[in-house]
């Protein structure tokens, strides 16, 4: 299998084939990639797990875990050979097998193991989001460089077959002018689910709410695809749940660099929860993407290529997603992104979600906050942390 870092590189007709003629599945082959790395993961909880099968995927090796709670880093190293969990960070850090770190922390608290690995001198990979303040991500992608060793951010919807699809087809101008650009994530979340971990729902540790823990993904996705985003205005609010600081519910408006419009809508409180939707509309063509699947693709000229996405909405592939069961997700787009880790330093690819990549998308949510807590529109790029005052009383 070829994994295609820059969609841009490629010709549209050479995307669209390779796409819909590789389905994701849940064993991964990365031929391109000559040397195998070693990967320790830090923080055992439920997302783990996805990152454990990732590295197998990509055509890694766990080698070592580590957790604060002995029982979950022993719970994760018994699952997998020639693991071996560590009590200590410090002693984990000072593991010579490890290449590469994972980090899936609670939010909040990624930013202490993600300075204490770079000096390490370990290449990290740090889920989503890269932090939840914009001194916190810069702290880390300072230390990265300094230590001269790789930094990327877990947002692995870029890498689905049909994201690159969608980015090809923009690139190439297809949708002619750019007109809007909406981001939807209807979710679901029990209040046991809130209750469940007690960094969850908080300021401190989950950062916020709806926007920075569930449709955080989506957001990144639309703006990789639109460009940047130059002023929002927005309203929170926290309607269905208890003992919570954070929205479970946001809706904002967007205006982009392009002169395009867009909005993001992004709840956990949409019962029985929905299936994520990005949605793009130009003067020349629109398309919708749900989940993972294309389910939409109209454009006022076709191309040959276009039979190919319409087969492939024809046998749409998606579950569920995460959108009712936090553990309902695909590992496919973790997989491939851990690849274009390990090929990046091989210094065979780019990283396509770097450390810069992975903030741009912490820092439109802290601008939704500002927007949402002050009644006014709010420009991008903030530049540094905006004060908000929710966050302080959290």
């Amino acid at each position: 299998m070829r994994y295609f870092a820059d969609a841009s590189s490629h010709t549209l007709a050479e995307i669209l084939l390779f796409d819909y003629t590789h389905a994701e599945s849940d064993q991964q082959s990365f031929p391109h990639l000559t040397m195998t790395k070693n990967f320790g993961i830090i923080g055992c909880g439920m997302i783990a797990g996805f990152h454990a099968k990732a590295i197998q995927a990509a055509g890694g090796a766990l080698v070592a875990c580590f957790d604060t709670r002995a029982e979950a880093a022993d719970k994760l190293a018994a699952q997998y050979q020639d693991c071996k969990p560590y009590h200590d960070l410090k002693a984990f850090l000072s593991d010579k097998n490890i290449d590469i770190v994972t980090i899936g922390t609670p939010s909040g608290a990624h930013l202490e193991p993600a300075l204490a690995a770079a000096e390490a001198g370990k290449h990290l990979i740090v889920e989503k989001p890269l932090e939840i303040t914009l001194e916190r991500c810069n702290q880390i992608i300072a230390a990265c460089k300094k230590n001269n060793v790789q930094l990327a951010t877990i947002f692995h919807s870029r890498f689905h077959d049909s994201s690159l699809t969608l980015k090809s087809a923009i690139d190439a101008g297809r949708f002619g002018r750019l007109t809007l650009g909406d981001a939807i994530v209807k979710w679901y979340r029990t209040q046991a689910y809130y209750d469940s971990g007690a960094w969850r729902g908080t300021w401190e540790l989950d950062g916020g709410g709806a926007l920075m823990n569930q449709a955080i993904h989506t957001i990144d996705l639309l703006t990789w695809l639109m460009g940047p985003i130059v002023e929002v205005t927005a309203h929170t609010a926290l309607l269905a749940h208890e003992r919570i600081e954070v929205e479970d519910t946001a809706v904002a408006t967007l205006k982009f660099a392009n002169g395009a419009l867009g909005t993001i809508v992004g709840t956990t409180a949409s019962y029985p929860g929905y299936l994520k939707r990005i949605e793009i509309s130009g003067s020349k063509g629109s398309a919708i993407l749900e989940e993972e699947d294309i389910i939409r693709w109209e454009f006022e000229e076709t191309v040959p290529s276009d039979a190919v996405v319409q087969e492939a909405m024809a046998n749409r592939k998606s579950g569920g997603g995460g959108a009712a069961d936090p553990a309902a997700i695909n590992y496919a787009g973790h997989a491939k992104l851990f690849a274009n880790m390990i090929a990046a330093i091989d210094g065979k690819e780019k990283l396509v979600v770097d450390g810069p990549e992975g903030c741009r998308s912490v820092e439109i949510i802290l601008a939704i906050y500002k927007s949402a807590e002050t009644g006014q529109a709010v420009k991008l790029p903030l530049g540094k942390d905006p004060e908000l005052k929710a966050r302080k009383k959290g």
